[in-house]
């Protein structure tokens, strides 16, 4: 259960210190009907770039996570 949440705790991490997420694939909107692997890509005010790749039922977790927590920019993810 713990490296479960390591992706969405490093997630939330990256937000809480004013990162934007920029993109993530597949789409958080699509199906989650054979997704395997996740990849949420941030960014910070900066311009700083980060990654987060989540693998399995762990993929399936992050997307629900950023779905119910909004925290999507206004455009399609």
């Amino acid at each position: 259960m713990i490296m479960e949440l390591a992706s969405i705790k490093k997630l939330q991490e990256l937000i809480d210190n004013n990162y934007k997420i920029e993109k993530v694939h597949p789409p958080v909107f699509g199906s989650d009907a054979e997704i395997n692997i996740v990849t949420v890509t941030l960014i910070s005010e900066n311009g700083k770039k980060e990654s987060i790749r989540a693998y399995g039922e762990e993929s399936h977790q992050v997307r629900e996570h950023i779905r119910k927590n909004k925290l999507f920019q206004q455009q399609e993810l």
